[in-house]
């Protein structure tokens, strides 16, 4: 799922050095964590949210085939950081 995400997220990005994806796995639901430049973010959500949800859309479509629930979420530089630090 995570190599999934980053191919979708980094050519959509001007900066693609920059995507962080972390997965956090439980028994039955995945926790994609996705952090971009903040000059990005936009980029990401895309219009009233129909790029993010476009996302989301495909992935519960290909966790479903796998019996598995996903939740991505966006960070920002610093939530990413304090998480890290934890």
């Amino acid at each position: 799922m995570k190599e999934f995400v980053a191919y979708i997220v980094k050519n959509l990005v001007d900066h693609p050095d920059k995507v962080k994806i972390n997965e956090i796995g439980g028994t039955q639901t995945l926790i994609i964590e996705l952090c971009v430049e903040k000059s990005d973010i936009g980029k990401i959500i895309g219009k009233k949210g129909k790029t993010i949800n476009a996302i989301r859309t495909l992935l519960m479509s290909v966790a479903s085939r796998n019996g598995i629930r996903v939740n991505l979420e966006i960070l920002e530089e610093e939530e990413a950081a304090q998480r890290n630090q934890a």
